[in-house]
């Protein structure tokens, strides 16, 4: 199936219009990688699921409101490179023969982005990991009211999936069956933001690229009083292309709350984000500020260099008119 917006919103329209037939059950099983491991598995009876339909789009992110068994389940998987389609492949063709049909599909900058992934229901970390710019989601149904998304990405280690099914009561739920061999791309390995290229070329290539050599007042969220190198190329191509907006993203490394970090990486943020403002004239309408924490790591956070390498400020490009 070809990911683009036209397609998903076809798919949309489609069942919107209610012309999607189902097909009887085949098989009950889904295909995970042999390398699978489980991280979590929660049922909730009678809850509810919200199921996007389509792309994040004007603020909105369309969906179904489903009722039922509510299952959600995460799978880590440790191989290096696979790719967030390569994990959903053997999954999808397994609810392809179990007689599901597909109302939507979309990967990351055509499923909204950041924003998709924010208005979406995801499993938290570390039992699930989403990189902003490398996931791939899913969504089927069969009939009797059976819906499931399927939401896979993965980081510089290893690939991540998420399934959460919704079920009738007393239906039989999918079992997860680990027989699916699949190899590494190990051609295209990850490419890290501002790894390549001036800022303004990746901003223009790949949409983001870390601020470089940034440093904070110890204990702080303030920017240190020196010039950077980095928001000096930043406060020059907002100058140079005066229509483009940006978001400043704050991530920390692994240590202490989510919460805490949540709130730490945004108050560094705001804090480029105001250094840009007083110092250079740009104007805060062009600027978002806002924090991951510890969510989407450049790398293992199990030494003090990978902890140091996480603890950034990215820029990303929201347009380019």
């Amino acid at each position: 199936m070809s990911i683009t917006p036209f397609r998903a919103n076809l798919l949309c329209l489609g069942l919107l219009l209610g012309v999607l037939a189902s097909a009887p059950a085949r098989s009950a099983d889904l295909a995970l990688p042999l390398n699978a491991s489980p991280t979590h598995e929660s049922s909730r009876a009678s809850a509810t699921y919200i199921a996007p339909i389509a792309p994040y789009a004007e603020g909105l992110l369309p969906a179904f409101e489903i009722s039922g068994r509510v299952t959600k389940q995460a799978f880590r998987v440790d191989t290096q490179g696979v790719t967030p389609q390569q994990l959903l492949a053997p999954v999808e063709d397994s609810l392809a023969e179990a007689g599901f049909e597909f109302l939507f599909k979309c990967e990351d900058r055509f499923c909204g982005g950041f924003d998709f992934r924010f208005a979406t229901d995801v499993i938290t970390a570390p039992d699930m990991f989403v990189d902003l710019f490398d996931y791939t989601f899913l969504t089927a149904k069969r009939d009797a009211g059976e819906y499931i998304t399927v939401l896979t990405s993965r980081d510089a280690t290893a690939g991540y999936i998420q399934i959460i099914q919704v079920t009738p009561e007393g239906a039989t739920l999918l079992s997860t069956e680990k027989s699916a061999d699949i190899k590494a791309e190990t051609t295209t390995p990850i490419t890290r933001p501002g790894q390549n290229g001036s800022l303004a070329e990746q901003l223009e290539t790949v949409g983001r690229s870390v601020l470089t050599g940034l440093a904070f007042n110890t204990g702080s969220s303030d920017l240190g009083e020196a010039e950077f190198a980095s928001l000096k190329d930043l406060a020059a191509y907002l100058s140079e292309n005066p229509t483009r907006k940006v978001a400043l993203v704050g991530h920390t490394d692994s240590v202490g709350s989510l919460s805490g970090n949540i709130t730490l990486s945004k108050r560094r943020a705001a804090s480029v984000r105001q250094r840009l403002i007083s110092a250079y004239n740009i104007a805060g309408a062009r600027m978002e500020a806002e924090g991951m924490g510890y969510l989407s790591p450049l790398t293992s956070n199990l030494t003090e260099d990978g902890r140091e390498e996480n603890r950034r400020v990215e820029v990303i490009l929201l347009n380019t008119e």
